[in-house]
């Protein structure tokens, strides 16, 4: 008697309509700001290296460099995003979803990656530090600032919860925070004539990306190894459907995340001979649907209703 999300009663009538229709909506918006913020990095990242070559600045190629990773996660979020969009084929039941997750988990390897380099090249300028013309600095690190400024504007206006959106936003964050201390490296040389500001400013990025990359990465792992959603309690949504009348156990529980902003949950739920015959299955799959709904926020769960007399039958295998 395996019955869920789809299953035309009125709880998943409404998640069908609705949804699914309000992610592709979102995933859409998300993809225009992601053009933007493409268009806007590209165009500060070439300006970026022309200044880098200009002053010499170590900051400043720092800076130009993580923009080009930026860049090129971008379009890695932007390709992944239309591929989830896609239909489900035969065999990929869900979609290709999981794209997404993927693309975010690349952007935050390729920010590991800018992480050791910042590092690497900030510690040898430390030792030889080199003449940089801080003037003209300032001023390409400024208009970077304020490219970044907006780029942030346009990501943070999005609702959808994108955990590659969040990538984005984490890399033009810190890109931001990078013409920050880009300017005040520059501001430092020309003040002070102290040249290793500038190679200090770049292991300052440096130390300021690593976290979010950390963080992101993990965020990432967690959906491809379908670990459960945070904040989601397992103990006390099996406690919110044994309350549910006529239930009276719980099992096989699962819950993971099909894609970000998208939580999936299932599971095998004993309910009583007396509440079957008196109310049918249908009302137990809409009680069923509209607890997890409306206590946990998960719309896109799969119940497998059991009568107390199919317990003796029932092979759940070895993994359960």
């Amino acid at each position: 008697m395996g019955v869920g999300h789809g299953h035309g009663h009125g709880h998943a009538g409404r998640q069908a309509g609705g949804h699914p229709g309000g992610h592709a909506a979102g995933r859409a918006a998300d993809r225009r700001r992601l053009r933007v913020v493409l268009a806007v990095t590209a165009s500060v990242m070439v300006l970026e290296v022309v200044g880098a070559v200009v002053t010499g600045s170590l900051a400043l190629l720092a800076d130009a460099g993580h923009m080009a990773t930026d860049a090129g996660a971008v379009v890695l979020a932007l390709g992944a995003s239309y591929v989830a969009g896609l239909r489900p084929g035969p065999r990929s039941t869900f979609g290709l979803h999981r794209a997404e997750i993927l693309a975010a988990l690349l952007n935050a390897l390729v920010l590991l990656v800018v992480c050791g380099y910042l590092a690497w090249a900030g510690l040898s300028r430390l030792a030889d530090p080199q003449e940089v013309e801080a003037g003209p600095m300032i001023a390409f690190a400024t208009v970077g600032l304020l490219a970044n400024a907006v780029s942030m504007l346009v990501l943070s206006r999005s609702e959808s919860g994108s955990l590659n959106l969040r990538g984005a936003a984490n890399e033009v964050f810190a890109d931001l925070l990078g013409s920050v201390l880009a300017i005040a490296a520059g501001v430092v040389v020309l003040t002070t004539g102290w040249l290793q500001a500038d190679p200090l400013a770049s292991l300052l990025i440096a130390v300021m990306i690593l976290p979010r990359a950390l963080v992101l990465a993990r965020d990432a792992v967690a959906v491809l190894l379908e670990v459960a959603p945070a904040g989601l309690d397992l103990g006390e949504v099996s406690r919110h459907i044994e309350d549910v009348p006529g239930v009276v156990d719980v099992h096989d529980l699962h819950a993971w995340t099909i894609t970000s902003g998208l939580p999936s949950l299932s599971a095998h739920v004993t309910v009583t001979d007396a509440a079957l015959a008196e109310r049918g299955v249908g009302a137990v799959l809409d009680d069923l649907c509209h607890c997890v709904a409306e206590h946990f926020d998960v719309r896109h769960a799969t119940f497998q209703v059991e009568p107390v007399s199919h317990g003796a039958h029932e092979d759940l295998g070895e993994l359960h």
